[in-house]
């Protein structure tokens, strides 16, 4: 590796976790593995994967790390071990163009914007010359462009076999791709939709698969919890309508009683919409229903989709795309009524509202029954692997969250030297977290760290209030005090550009929520701080954990230590750790919370952190920026 990768250095760390994990592939067993910050687990699994003659599924967190993992580390790994491996990678069909998509909004010209026009010709000479369709490759259209969902096909409106495009479509030639591949990369959403839809091709890889390996497994509880569910979102209602209509364009035209149905249905789903006022609410299903006016806008909507349903019923056999589009009819129904009868007892239903659309869930109280059955399925090897898996290298809670009865655990500590690279400050005389002025106290306690830092931080807050509210804080105080700091807010720009900014800018304070917790990667002195306002409960309110928390209770548990807190700190550690990223980082972790110190659960949380040098004095961080500059 060292001859072949330039800066490879060996450590005995990532040496220990390939054994283990060459060790657990060989055996058919299954391994939890965390590896702090800078193990390089990447290459410690990589290599005992592409040495094993096997097929395998590497399956990680983000399609970020996809592209990463497909374009970068594999080829650099496969030339040092010169190892004659096939690789490919597979992503959810919205990430394909479509040709039968493109195709219609070509002919049909309606489109949301001039921008949208323009974009769609650079499509379709995109979908001429690609090789795989992969609209990452797509340089000039931007992902968030609001053209992408009429040029790409859903699970939904997919017509297989029936479409006309098929023996040039792009999913099915990455299928067919992955299929005869010894490595294919895949992401967390796509093999439990796959594994529960059998939809995108990863079913038909598992069969074959020797080797499962999850990096990032941190996150497949929550996402596992997605799939093993039922969601029905009223954006698909809408996207039926929208597909209707321009099957009564092409093909329907003397059906009248078309594009009536549609636009009733439109309407309907409208109103619906309209019942919640506000966008980011997530709520249980009662006080969902207490809303004035839900149950009879949710009839309404029901109704009106059965009329549609029947107009196409009597249409179907006219066309392909008439009748998938009468099968969905009849799916959405059939969805409706599941969740509105609630019949599964492990199953919470709740409602999450968006600008446009609002999602009708029912999540699983757990996850471990349903992907207990996935891992005795057939033998193999499962590897799970993050830098956040334990609580004070005590693995109980992500082993009993994913029902991984028969895991054997392996911990390795980062090679950072973090008591000499990095300092944890909690500051003295902060108010309770829940106390009204909580937000100002903590821009007010940052201020003087920035100011010792000269920039270069993170601000990371547990709510997109609070790093609003604590955004403009910092605006006001940069302004009063003459601080020429650049700041930068999360959601102004795509993630990706704001922290190219923030890299090439040099003394930027980037405030951020969720988004920049994790799977951020700031090396040398950009980011010296890393000051979070609290520790990362969940919220009480969240519909989902409000009924683990009752059924924990329920059963005799403690639900606080058993499950919250152990939340808590996975979540912190990922956030502390997007410090140190280099054995030539230094930097300083500030927590706001008081709980750290004044709780008795407050050791337990920093016990499970790097071995940070600690201090409640803002003298000793200053004084050891001075000594960095």
């Amino acid at each position: 590796m060292a001859d072949t990768i330039p800066g490879y250095r060996m450590r005995s760390q990532q040496l220990e976790m390939a054994q283990a994990i060459e060790d657990a592939i060989r055996h058919g067993r299954q391994l939890v593995a965390e590896a702090g910050t800078g193990t390089g687990k990447t290459f410690a699994y990589l290599v005992p994967a592409l040495l094993s003659g096997g097929k395998v599924i590497i399956s990680t967190g983000t399609k970020t790390l996809q592209d990463q993992l497909f374009n970068r580390d594999l080829p650099a790994v496969r030339d040092a071990l010169k190892v004659p491996v096939t690789v490919s990678m597979l992503k959810g069909r919205a990430n394909y163009v479509c040709h039968f998509h493109l195709e219609r909004a070509l002919n049909e010209g309606r489109f949301l914007s001039r921008e949208d026009a323009n974009y769609v010709h650079k499509i379709r000479a995109f979908a001429e010359n690609s090789s795989t369709g992969d609209k990452a490759e797509l340089v000039d259209v931007p992902e968030s462009a609001t053209i992408w969902p009429a040029v790409t096909s859903t699970r939904d409106n997919c017509m297989g076999q029936e479409c006309g495009f098929y023996k040039d479509c792009f999913v099915m030639e990455a299928r067919k791709r992955a299929l005869a591949a010894d490595v294919v990369v895949v992401n967390h959403h796509l093999f439990f939709a796959d594994v529960m839809l059998r939809d995108e091709g990863v079913a038909e890889l598992l069969p074959s698969a020797n080797t499962v390996i999850f990096d990032e497994a941190h996150q497949l509880p929550e996402v596992a919890g997605l799939f093993f569910g039922e969601d029905v979102s009223i954006s698909q209602l809408m996207e039926l309508a929208r597909d209707a209509h321009a099957e009564f364009i092409t093909t329907a035209k003397d059906c009248l009683a078309l594009p009536e149905a549609t636009a009733a249905l439109e309407k309907a789903v409208r109103d619906f919409r309209l019942i919640f006022a506000y966008e980011g609410a997530r709520m249980p299903v009662q006080k969902a229903l207490a809303l004035k006016g839900f149950e009879p806008a949710f009839e309404t909507m029901q109704a009106k989709l059965k009329a549609l349903s029947e107009v196409l019923e009597s249409q179907a056999e006219r066309d392909p795309a008439l009748e998938n589009c009468w099968q969905r009819s009849v799916a959405l129904e059939q969805q409706l009524q599941r969740w509105q009868a609630a019949e599964n007892a492990n199953l919470v239903r709740w409602v999450e509202v968006f600008t446009q659309s609002v999602q009708l869930h029912a999540t699983p109280l757990s996850v471990a029954e349903g992907f207990g059955k996935q891992l005795n399925a057939q033998s193999r090897s499962w590897i799970f692997t993050s830098a956040t898996l334990a609580v004070k290298s005590d693995f109980s809670h992500y082993l009993a969250q994913m029902g991984l009865e028969q895991a054997t655990t392996g911990y390795w500590n980062s090679p950072f030297d973090f008591a000499q690279q990095a300092l944890l400050y909690v500051p003295q005389n902060m108010p309770v977290p829940n106390s009204a002025g909580y937000t100002a106290s903590v821009a007010a306690a940052a201020l003087p760290v920035i100011q010792a830092s000269r920039g270069r931080a993170f601000v990371l807050c547990t709510s997109l209030r609070a790093m609003r509210e604590v955004h403009a804080l910092l605006k006001d105080a940069f302004a009063t005090n003459g601080m020429q700091y650049p700041l930068l807010l999360q959601g102004e720009s795509a993630r990706s550009e704001l922290l190219e900014r923030f890299r090439r800018l040099g003394n930027a304070v980037l405030v951020g929520s969720q988004s920049f917790w994790e799977g951020v990667d700031v090396r040398g002195e950009a980011l010296s701080a890393v000051i979070i306002d609290k520790l990362p409960f969940a919220p009480p309110d969240d519909p989902v954990l409000a009924a683990r928390i009752d059924k924990m209770n329920a059963e005799g548990k403690n639900a606080f230590m058993e499950y919250q807190l152990p939340y808590a700190v996975i979540t912190l550690k990922q956030g502390a750790g997007r410090l140190i990223r280099d054995e030539t980082d230094r930097g300083v972790l500030m927590i706001c919370d008081p709980r750290l110190i004044s709780k008795p659960y407050g050791r337990r949380i920093w016990q499970s952190l790097p071995p940070f040098k600690r201090t409640q004095e803002l003298a000793e961080v200053e004084a050891f920026f001075s000594e960095m500059s």
